[in-house]
């Protein structure tokens, strides 16, 4: 990929813009913020780390529009971030006018890029965005299910004391407390997680799943999660980068797969250079598909 342009120098920006870099996965990294000292530091920083972490990828930072000129892929985590003891639909209004002001500069400087949102409440924005820009959904879609996944994994290590790079696992639904952590779909080593983990302790994974961010932001206090977060979009633009047409958890709009129209939802898609190639639709016990509903329906309360 030649350009990747990220909207929002704080840590998630940052982190991400340093991740990519140090992949080598484009040429040039454009870090665009209002704050136009803000950005500008950010990328000298991560420059003067380039001999060390031995990449020759750009990275410019400022608060001119222009700079994601020619885009590939746009990476939107600027916003308002959760405080301690807020939802993430709780920064739903502010942001969403952030996300409008971006979206106007894409138009004009970058209307062929693929899109990531990250902001929250991603599932809501990307609806959002999808319907101003009139893009195909397949150009759109939202952080979500692979950090969710990620914790997941996380917290069954934890759970069992297995290696993390044998898990594998998979989150669907809303990217806050009614997601939907599939112990069928997650394994260890190619073992169902559903067999190897007791009905306790999925609950206990889920739970932890659930609020993996918020527990994170309470321990800080001033900052939310941006480590896993930076890992979780590098993740997601490797697959795109190098059209690996990998099976990931990501927000996309949803055209009659699990028998839902006109939203959005956390689902496993086949990512490739174009973004999102096709929706993959799991089979879905009664249960599962119950508790899908129940978090698509949150979802709705905000669209």
């Amino acid at each position: 990929m030649n350009k990747i342009s990220i909207y929002g120098a704080g840590r998630v920006g940052e982190t991400s813009a340093l991740m990519l870099a140090q992949k080598g996965l484009c040429r040039e990294i454009s870090l665009v913020d209002v704050r136009t000292g803000a950005a500008a530091g950010a990328a000298l920083d991560i420059m003067q780390s380039a001999s060390y972490f031995g990449f020759d990828t750009q990275v410019r930072g400022g608060s001119d529009a222009g700079l994601i000129t020619d885009s590939d892929l746009v990476i939107v985590t600027a916003g308002s971030p959760r405080k301690p003891g807020m939802s993430r639909s709780d920064v739903l209004d502010v942001n969403r006018n952030v996300i409008d002001s971006i979206v106007d500069q894409l138009l004009e400087h970058a209307p062929e890029t693929l899109l990531m949102l990250v902001t929250n409440p991603v599932d809501v924005l990307v609806w959002h965005v999808w319907q101003r820009t009139g893009w195909d959904r397949s150009r759109v879609f939202g952080l979500g299910g692979v950090l969710d996944a990620a914790r997941m994994a996380h917290f069954i290590a934890q759970e069992t004391g297995y290696s993390s790079k044998d898990i594998q696992t998979m989150v669907v639904g809303g990217h806050g407390d009614t997601m939907l952590p599939l112990f069928r779909f997650s394994s260890i080593h190619g073992i169902s997680a559903d067999t190897v983990l007791d009905t306790a302790a999925q609950e206990r994974i889920a739970d932890r799943t659930r609020h993996g961010g918020a527990e994170i932001l309470n321990l800080r206090e001033n900052s939310s999660a941006y480590n896993a977060p930076g890992a979780a979009i590098t993740a997601m633009v490797d697959a795109i980068c190098h059209n690996r047409r990998q099976v990931l958890p990501c927000v996309s709009v949803l055209d009659g797969e699990y028998r839902q129209h006109d939203t959005t939802a956390g689902v496993p898609v086949i990512m490739g250079r174009s973004g999102i190639e096709k929706v993959i639709e799991l089979p879905l016990n009664d249960t599962e598909m119950a508790d899908f509903q129940t978090s698509i329906a949150s979802i709705r309360t905000d669209l």
